[in-house]
């Protein structure tokens, strides 16, 4: 068994312009009022990773370009499609007159686990990630198609907000696949 580890060369990964004409997952990411700047940027490297459609940065999420977004993207910023929007519920009501499927990722009395939860694949889902402390609004949650929860077995009661994208994008780019 060969286990050598491949050089960034050997590696195929898409130029700019490939990674742009590519065919998306249907999944839009949407920050409402995130604070750290490097979460931000690893948002920006997993959607990169998974061809994600476009991320919504909202309220006090900070955009790029930022030296600190800029450290942990990587230049996921030059390929994903992003935008700011100053109310993240006006979004999502926007989002689901077009058809798309809000999903908050939150602990709620509703919530659906993440491996309870079954996209279809042909419905495009918008998934919210909220506030490092308080989580996502309620408001959002309140009007959100769908709350789907990460489960947890230890003693703490949340992840990373990074973390937690990568987790739930991983998931739900497996199921699509």
């Amino acid at each position: 068994m060969n286990n050598r580890k491949l050089k960034n060369s050997e590696l195929v990964r898409k130029t700019v312009e490939e990674f742009k004409e590519a065919t998306k997952t249907p999944i839009i990411i949407i920050l409402d009022n995130i604070r750290s700047l490097n979460n931000i940027g690893s948002v920006f490297r997993t959607a990169d990773a998974f061809l994600i459609e476009k991320i919504y940065l909202c309220g006090i999420t900070a955009t790029p370009p930022h030296k600190d977004i800029q450290k942990t993207a990587l230049g996921a910023t030059d390929t994903v499609a992003w935008e700011h929007v100053t109310d993240t519920l006006e979004l999502i009501t926007q989002l689901q007159q077009q058809n798309v499927h809000i999903c908050a990722i939150e602990q709620a009395e509703s919530a659906v686990f993440l491996n309870k939860f079954h996209p279809l694949s042909n419905q495009k889902y918008a998934l919210v990630f909220g506030n490092e402390v308080k989580g996502v609004q309620q408001a959002v949650v309140s009007a959100s198609n769908t709350v789907i929860e990460i489960p947890q077995l230890g003693a703490k009661h949340s992840l990373n907000i990074a973390v937690s994208t990568g987790v739930v994008i991983w998931d739900l780019f497996s199921k699509l696949s």
